[in-house]
């Protein structure tokens, strides 16, 4: 069975307390804030669609150009450019929900208390989303010089803050930009993370030869597509090794099934698309089916059959 519908005979799966109908999502950032997507795909048939992250309010983000291709992939400083958590709930939810796509909410802040205060005003609107990311990849402006991600007691502290202000499952979305990550894992899980997504861009820069100048107008950036995925599947083997009980979502350069599957045999239970949309609006949908195909030609009955193969 070839079709694009062949993975519902595989049934659903669950991840870090939320329920969906497949595990395949959009990755944060790239499949823009709401239905954008749409007129490629049915976004209710994807296991869930994860915004761009969002600040409390509304933020402008960095300097043109913002992104550029990079090898086999991609760089990009977007600078997390978005309307606000409300103007997001009052534009968007509404679209999606006549869409009936599962949501996902990624946040962002500058600091703890810009977490908290988003997830404070997205817990009005918790019953009509199904989890909130918390994007922890992002700079650390409260005097340190460093990326949240890379601070296990941090990354801690800012989970502690979104679960006490929402009422859905809280997931976080970790960097593979530092040798921390295993301590990082168990400090948010420890904190309330029903699961993590591994992993965000990687710090890269890239140099215009012809004018001796950065390619992006914030000069480095972050680096994703393909040519990362080998960086993503050690982060989610390592993680599963360590952790066997902690749910993972796999992200990092997925542009086919294979790439999926190989990500769900690592340990993921389910996976994020991101760059491939840039190539191939309706990616998500055609790797959901491929990757179902390679399910059950290995005569699997559900997702189960491919998790965690490469631990046994």
């Amino acid at each position: 069975m070839r079709s694009r519908d062949a993975w519902k005979s595989l049934g659903g799966v669950t991840v870090g307390g939320v329920h969906l109908s497949n595990p395949v999502m959009t990755a944060s950032g790239t499949g823009g804030h709401d239905t954008e997507l749409s007129h490629y795909m049915d976004l209710s048939a994807l296991g869930a669609v994860v915004v761009k992250s969002l600040y409390h309010e509304p933020w402008a983000g960095n300097p043109a150009p913002r992104v550029h291709v990079a090898g086999a992939g991609m760089i990009n400083a977007v600078g997390l450019e978005g309307p606000g958590v409300l103007a997001w709930c009052n534009d968007s939810l509404p679209r999606l929900e006549a869409a009936r796509a599962t949501t996902v909410v990624s946040i962002w802040g500058r600091g703890v208390e810009d977490y908290r205060r988003a997830a404070e005003l997205l817990s009005p609107f918790s019953r009509r989303i199904a989890a909130v990311e918390v994007n922890l990849s992002c700079p650390n402006l409260e005097g340190r010089n460093s990326i949240f991600a890379h601070d296990a007691d941090l990354s801690a502290e800012v989970i502690r803050n979104v679960v006490g202000e929402v009422s859905v499952p809280v997931w976080g979305k970790l960097s593979a930009n530092t040798d921390r990550l295993l301590d990082v894992v168990e400090s948010v899980t420890g904190a309330g993370a029903s699961a993590v997504t591994l992993i965000n861009t990687m710090l890269g820069m890239q140099i215009d030869t012809a004018t001796g100048r950065p390619s992006l107008g914030n000069g480095g950036g972050g680096l994703s597509g393909t040519s990362i995925h080998p960086i993503a599947v050690r982060a989610v083997y390592d993680v599963a090794s360590r952790f066997p009980g902690v749910d993972i979502i796999g992200v990092g350069g997925i542009s086919s099934g294979i790439d999926a599957v190989e990500m769900m045999m690592a340990g993921a239970k389910c996976v994020q698309v991101g760059t491939a949309t840039f190539a191939r609006p309706d990616a998500c949908a055609r790797i959901l089916a491929e990757a179902a195909s390679i399910v059950m030609r290995r005569g699997g009955s559900d997702w189960a059959a491919v998790h965690r193969l490469a631990h046994t």
